[in-house]
Formats: C-alpha cells, structure tokens, sequence
C-alpha cells in the first residue's frame, strides 16, 4: 500500500517543482494573456499583407497616403530610393515609432521577409500593421536584384519528392527569462528583443546540408508537399501551429520554418521567438529552392507565390523618391 501512494506524491512533488520555475512560470502567463487577447498565430496572420496596386497607391505621385510607411532598409539604401512619404525607421526602432504613426502601419524592407517579421511584432503589441509584398523588389524593378539573385532551383539530395510528414510528437515547453510578471509586461519585453535578433533568418545551405540539425515545419498544404516536395525529415504543423499546438514544437532544437517565399516564414518565425522557441524563418522559402516547379504549376496557386510568377504582382513598376527622410 505504501508504494502505492508514493506515486502521486512524486507527481504532485515534480508538478509542484515545475510551477516554482521562473522560466515556466512567465511562458505560461504569456501563452494565457496571448490567448485571452486574440493574439493566437491566426489573428497575428489575419490580413497581414498588402500588394503594391493601385488600391493602396495614388497615382497622381505614387505616395501611399492611407498608411504611415515604415522603411526599415538601411539609410544609404534608402536615399537611392523610396516610397514617396516613407519615413526610414531601424528595426530596433520600430516599436517605439509605431506608437507614433497615427495611423496603420506600411512595413518596407527589400523583399518582404524582414517586413513581414516586423508586421508581426508590432501586430502582437496591437498595431494595425501590414507587409508590403516582395518589398522593394516588387515597387520597381531598380530594386529587384535581391529576389533576382535568390530565386531558382536548388539541386540536394535533401529536397525529396516523396514520403509524408514527420509523425508529430509532443515535447515540453521553453523558458522564458525576461524577470516580468504580467503578461503584458513580458510580452512587451519578449518583442522589444526579438526586434533586437538579427539572426532569425537561415540560409537554404545551412539548412539542406544537415537537415537533422533542425526541427523542420513546412507551411504549405499537403497537394503542395506532394506536387513540389520537401525538405527531409520535415514536419507539417500548419495547421497545428497554434497556441493550444505549441506542444508539437521541440524547444531544443532550432525550429526552422518555410514556405513559399520566405515571408509567411518570416512572421510565424517572430511569432514563436517571442515565445521562447529558437526559431529561425528559411530565406526565400521554397522560391530559392524549386523556383522553375512552382513559377509553372497550378497547384495551390504556386505562380501566384512565385517571384515574377503569372499574378504574383512582383512586376510593377511605380516611381519612387530619392535622398533622405
């Protein structure tokens, strides 16, 4: 009878171990004050791009008065040109000049990715922000050189054409240090240093060159993962990935995400940052790696996703000012 009860009382001993851990104790009140406030990977996900169309452009001189624009290039980038009325802003900074826009938010960068993780983190502090697609690249075709170079076909023996997900497994959860206590207040920290991390993004080499090095999640519906391929031993969480699904992550491991281009990546990849994991976004997504396969194909509307694909809107051609702020 004895051993019998020693059980629970070394479950309760170890639960009650685990809650006196600072660590655990901050992920957890974050992941309810997420929760509570609608800030679940769905909502942060919710609209978060704007193309470069008419919609949003005036013609009369191609400014974009409906936003505040948020050109987060670098500055000697930048006075060779712009978006006529876009105010150059360093990444570190950007919450800070966010609380001053007085209205929605326009993130620029060269081609969307670092644009789409800033979107993100000024969507977890409530800002009404948005990516311009492709960056840049997609304004005019003087600043295309960085997609130009980046998009193509990659040959590995670690891109592999058959085979389904990686079975997911549950794993535990990661730790959070920042010495807040409310939510908000770490939440608010937890961004702040992710707009100080400049290495979220990782290379198509790195990855494919030991692809076991990483926790891999492919963002993409399977009739994509069947038609295009993947990289081994990847998982496929998208529709998991969530909130109530952060227990399919390994904190462990480096967590890389891709997709198609690299900026859907971008903002789930500043989304788990802020979460604790160590997570890292694929550049250029699979445009870097099957480029000729998806600019080609109808599935999952892959020229739509495909830079200078048919619809993708990465061939405008709008004018754009020069010199500084």
């Amino acid at each position: 009878m004895l051993a019998v009860l020693m059980i629970p009382v070394l479950a309760l001993t170890s639960c009650k171990e685990d809650n006196n851990n600072p660590g655990l104790q901050e992920f957890e009140t974050l992941t309810s004050y997420m929760a509570q406030n609608d800030l679940d990977l769905s909502n942060v996900l919710d609209g978060w791009v704007k193309a470069a169309t008419t919609d949003i452009v005036d013609p009369a001189d191609n400014s974009i008065p409906g936003f505040f624009v948020m050109d987060i290039r670098s500055s000697d980038q930048f006075e060779l040109g712009h978006i006529p009325g876009a105010v150059n802003v360093a990444v570190a900074d950007a919450l800070t000049v966010a609380e001053t826009a007085g209205k929605p938010i326009l993130v620029v960068c060269y081609t969307g990715q670092t644009a789409a993780r800033v979107t993100g983190l000024l969507r977890l502090m409530n800002h009404e922000a948005y990516s311009l697609k492709w960056g840049m690249a997609g304004w005019n075709p003087y600043f295309e050189d960085k997609w130009i170079s980046n998009a193509g076909d990659f040959d590995t023996p670690n891109w592999v054409l058959t085979g389904d997900p990686t079975p997911k497994a549950e794993f535990g959860e990661p730790i959070i240090n920042t010495g807040e206590t409310t939510g908000a207040e770490i939440l608010r920290a937890r961004v702040m240093a992710a707009l100080q991390n400049t290495s979220w993004g990782i290379s198509k080499t790195d990855v494919l060159g030991n692809p076991g090095n990483y926790f891999l999640n492919n963002m993409w519906p399977i009739t994509s993962w069947d038609e295009f391929g993947h990289i081994s031993g990847a998982y496929r969480l998208n529709e998991d990935l969530s909130i109530a699904g952060l227990r399919y992550l390994n904190p462990d491991k480096e967590i890389v995400t891709y997709c198609y281009t690299g900026q859907t990546s971008s903002i789930i990849s500043a989304w788990l940052d802020v979460l604790g994991y160590k997570s890292r976004s694929l550049l250029f997504g699979a445009n870097g790696i099957v480029h000729s396969k998806m600019v080609n194909s109808d599935v999952d509307s892959a020229k739509k996703k495909s830079w200078q694909g048919e619809g993708s809107g990465s061939g405008n051609s709008f004018q754009y000012a020069t010199g500084p702020n």
